[in-house]
């Protein structure tokens, strides 16, 4: 499919996907959005892709945020439908069985910082700068950042930098647990291909299942520990698991047929 607003390129495995409207700041319209729904759902269904990378085009911004020319005429109605549209986008994301992984560059602030929470990893450069600045143009996170926020970070600085707006640096983002490494900016892809190439070794039916596992233990109504039983007993019945523990028997490596 051809896209106006990303770049995607399927290479060893790793669909990466580019947000590619830097002369914006990379920000979040309408379109987008759709184009990324549409990126994401492709990862769902082709074999060929294995894991993801979420990065901005260029050094200034992973996504500075929504594109507020769209919305700022909205009506409560209109409000809802925008956010419950990138909500369900971004759980597309969340819940892909696929590892996707945010290779955070510049400012990623808004609903940029929205889309890198909704991924699985986050690896930053050194010159990233996060923040949810909602509140200054009288408004909250609408696409779950308030609720992954806090999922990371925790319920205190959470509210400490949802209500001051603050931005923060990639270490300060390091130290709180909201990224998981960071990097000088020309390493930054080739670190998130290492990480997606130490998962691939891994048995890939076992990795959608952690997915859904850890997902689990924030869904609401949802007893994380019974999904765990459930999802461990699938996993008994999969080629992947015989292939796993013959391997080891046999002390050598396991080649997962993914089934």
């Amino acid at each position: 499919m051809a896209y106006n607003n990303i770049l995607t390129e399927i290479e060893n495995s790793i669909l990466t996907l580019t947000i590619n409207r830097p002369d914006k700041l990379n920000a979040l319209n309408t379109d987008t959005l759709a184009e990324i729904r549409s990126a994401i759902q492709s990862a769902y269904d082709e074999l060929e892709v294995k894991g993801v990378i979420i990065t901005g085009a260029g050094e200034k911004a992973f996504v500075a945020g929504a594109d507020i020319s769209e919305f700022m005429s909205f009506g409560p109605d209109e409000g809802k439908k925008l956010a419950a549209n990138g909500q369900e986008i971004f759980n597309l994301i969340e819940n892909c069985p696929k590892p996707v992984i945010a290779a955070v560059n510049g400012f990623t602030l808004g609903g940029g910082c929205e889309l890198s929470m909704a991924c699985h990893i986050r690896v930053a450069s050194e010159n990233a700068k996060f923040g949810q600045p909602e509140v200054s143009l009288g408004l909250i996170p609408g696409y779950g950042g308030t609720q992954r926020l806090i999922q990371l970070i925790g319920k205190g600085k959470a509210f400490e930098l949802l209500m001051t707006a603050d931005m923060i640096g990639a270490q300060d983002a390091l130290q709180l647990g909201l990224v998981n490494h960071v990097t000088p900016q020309e390493e930054l892809l080739p670190k998130c291909h290492e990480i997606l190439k130490k998962i691939f070794t891994k048995g890939p039916v076992a990795i959608s299942k952690i997915i859904g596992t850890v997902n689990a233990y924030f869904e609401e109504g949802t007893d994380g520990f019974q999904k765990e039983i459930d999802l461990f007993g699938d996993c008994c019945g999969t080629e992947d698991f015989r292939e796993g523990t013959a391997a080891f028997l046999e002390k050598r490596k396991a080649d997962f047929p993914g089934k």
